[in-house]
């Protein structure tokens, strides 16, 4: 039975007891040993704090302002703007190029090249195991049952003592469905290392974020992006939530200044437009309803797998000669036929409602012809 997080209730979760030494330690020996001991760079608008009237400090040519200094190397305008509509604390908050950067930052933080491994469910999104064989770790995969659900048994079973990370993505991609809430509790409450949830969908789904539940598992990491709902994938903006101790240890190993200014203006102009949103994911929501009632009328399908978010998996005759046909009319869509338990799948981003009706009207045309 796929439960999911519907009403997270916080005072059903028990509160946990800080550990001899705190959370900082713990989350301190699960860091790689030079990570520990690195002294971060330090930016000038590090050391420096405030307004003034003449900066001096960096170098930087004194013409073409704004565009002349160094941005904020934390972001702490646009992280007190994302505090007030996540309801989360800003010392909780790290923003990176991407949610990509996050997911780099915590192999290089927690993960010793060629010793350490992680675990992660199958299939799901590409770039946790990209970026664990950029880093040389060890990346091992747990198929999820035909629900496209898993156990959290089954990804413990698949540790050992050198896993530092479990990787789940809820709503998942490519299979858009939500992960179910009671294995995510307990993988929480039993697996001493980190998690991270990937919430990059979570704006689609009837469910609710896991932010509101960070406080009672130190050793969670939930990302989100700007690149769906908020309709601003070309800013390359993601956020990871995490304890105040993980969130420190991404800032020390960041980039300088790894969110540019022109990202951070627009990140703000578009967190200034909640309800244009709104609007627009009610659009998607909607859309997508219709996209599936059109997609269960056409011969060819034989699934539609339940979604949680704007795209839908569906299963086709032939998935890779529909991909090309619809590729000849300049219709893209992914290809997932390759993809573990998707064999035969395609992935449906939900668009415009002329968008979808030029699909189906396409897809009409290949059934006729079948």
């Amino acid at each position: 039975m796929n439960k999911k997080n519907d009403n997270i209730n916080k005072s059903d979760l028990s509160t946990p007891t800080p550990p001899s030494g705190g959370w900082g330690a713990v989350i301190s020996n699960l860091l790689r040993k030079n990570i520990k001991e690195l002294q971060p760079y330090s930016c000038a608008r590090d050391e420096f704090q405030g307004e003034a009237s003449v900066y001096l400090d960096a170098n930087e040519s004194p013409f073409n302002g704004p565009f002349n200094r160094y941005p904020d190397p934390l972001q702490l305008e646009l992280k007190r703007k994302l505090s007030k509509i996540k309801r989360v604390p800003t010392q909780n908050i790290f923003l990176g190029n991407g949610s990509d950067e996050a997911i780099d930052l915590v192999y290089r933080a927690f993960c010793e090249p060629r010793i350490d491994n992680v675990v992660a469910i199958e299939p799901t999104y590409g770039m946790y195991k990209v970026c664990a064989a950029i880093n040389d770790v060890e990346y091992r995969k747990v198929l999820l049952d035909e629900d496209f659900q898993f156990t959290a048994q089954s990804l413990l079973d698949a540790t050992d003592s050198h896993t530092k990370v479990i990787w789940l993505c809820s709503p998942n991609n490519p299979t858009g469905n939500a992960l179910n809430h009671d294995e995510i509790i307990l993988l929480l409450e039993s697996f001493s290392g980190i998690v991270v949830l990937d919430e990059a969908y979570i704006d689609f789904s009837s469910g609710e974020s896991y932010t509101q539940i960070l406080y009672n598992f130190p050793n969670l990491i939930i990302l989100q992006t700007l690149s769906k709902a908020w309709g601003s994938a070309a800013i390359r903006l993601g956020m990871a939530y995490a304890s105040q101790e993980i969130i420190q240890v991404f800032n020390k190993i960041k980039y300088p200044y790894n969110v540019n200014l022109l990202t951070q203006q627009q990140a703000l102009r578009s967190l200034a437009n909640e309800k244009q949103v709104i609007y627009w994911k009610r659009i998607i929501l909607e859309e997508r309803e219709k996209l599936i009632l059109d997609l269960s009328a056409l011969d060819m399908v034989q699934h539609i797998y339940p979604t949680d978010a704007n795209f839908v998996l569906v299963r086709v005759d032939d998935a890779n000669a529909v991909y090309q046909k619809l590729v000849s009319e300049g219709i893209i869509v992914r290809n997932r036929n390759t993809v573990s338990l998707c064999e035969g799948c395609l992935r449906i981003t939900v668009g415009t409602a002329e968008e979808n009706q030029r699909l189906i009207s396409e897809l009409k045309n290949i059934d006729a012809t079948e």
